[in-house]
């Protein structure tokens, strides 16, 4: 559908009630149908839900995610509602780590779409130290809550209170993204291992929270 069409059918559906309305619009964004912006050789802007050829002019995609964000349409629309407005991100440190993959593993078995960040070299230690405040791993982060050291119970309170699932409604075909450095490399050099300042991997005891809701809880 071109930027034309749906700007007619906005102007249509000002006489429906608020809640069709609402239900028309969202059909009529889908992003099942790709939109590409075409720049022609006269510098003329257009769009269209076709697939441009490459004599059209310079055409990009408009609507795709960055290849890092674990949100994506493959989602059920209920959990990436979710994971869109509390997104959740595991940081860890590369090698052998116990509690870190205890973290991980945690995660995947509740059906959490989460990134993952390691430490690999001093920069990514001093920018989790940034972070979180301390350099210590597994750190998790729901929304804008910091949750430092693994604690089973704690975690699972705050991602109940963000609204994740108690059960996995990941599709099958879900695929976890490999985890990343928590700096980008900018370079192709040989980076630095972090040395004894990285973060230590043994869990800290969190403040445990309330039963109906973790204490301290601001999303």
């Amino acid at each position: 559908m071109t930027l034309t069409a749906l700007f007619q059918r906005l102007r249509r559906m000002a006489a429906y009630p608020p809640a069709l309305a609402a239900a028309v619009l969202l059909l009529a964004i889908s992003p099942s149908q790709a939109q590409y912006k075409v720049i022609g050789a006269d510098g003329k802007v257009t769009y269209s839900d076709r697939a441009p050829s490459a004599t059209e002019g310079k055409t990009s995609e408009l609507g795709t995610r960055a290849p890092s964000d674990p949100v994506g349409s493959e989602l059920p629309f209920e959990l990436r509602q979710v994971a869109s407005k509390y997104p959740v991100t595991l940081y860890t440190v590369s090698g052998a780590c116990e509690p870190c993959a205890s973290a991980r593993q945690l995660l995947k078995q509740r059906g959490i779409p989460f990134a993952e960040r390691q430490v690999v070299t001093n920069e990514d230690s001093d920018a989790l130290e940034k972070l979180s405040g301390a350099r210590e791993a597994p750190t998790l982060t729901i929304g804008s809550q910091t949750l430092r050291g693994l604690a089973p119970d704690v975690w699972i309170s705050y991602l109940d209170a963000a609204g994740y699932p108690r059960e996995s409604r990941l599709p099958s075909s879900y695929q976890y993204r490999p985890a990343a450095p928590i700096v980008e490399r900018r370079d192709t050099g040989v980076t630095r291992p972090a040395n004894a300042g990285a973060p230590a991997a043994s869990p800290s005891t969190p403040q445990a929270p309330s039963t109906d809701r973790p204490a301290g809880i601001r999303f």
